[in-house]
């Protein structure tokens, strides 16, 4: 299972995001099935971030859904995100690496 996310924070709130998503990074890669979990911020344009995920399968996914940390930043993502998370599913062509 891999997504891409994209997201863009409210004015004034991209330092407050950035800090926020990075913080997500440790404790995602300690999970169980989590094979790769990647912030990015776009170069040219500041306010746009992405973030890459893979997981080993669907059930690891669903789990990483039901995290105190994960959830957290779900209940309160409108605090910094202007509009939603745009996720997009991906399957892989190539083989892992």
């Amino acid at each position: 299972r891999i997504a891409v996310v994209t997201d863009s924070p409210l004015a004034g709130m991209a330092e407050l995001l950035e800090a926020r998503l990075v913080a997500l990074v440790e404790p995602t890669r300690r999970e169980a099935g989590c094979l790769a979990y990647h912030v990015h911020r776009d170069r040219a344009d500041r306010d746009l971030f992405v973030f890459y995920e893979v997981w080993s399968d669907r059930a690891a996914l669903l789990k990483h859904f039901e995290e105190p940390y994960v959830l957290a930043f779900l209940a309160d993502r409108a605090d910094y995100l202007d509009g939603e998370l745009d996720v997009r599913w991906l399957r892989m062509s190539s083989p892992f690496a």
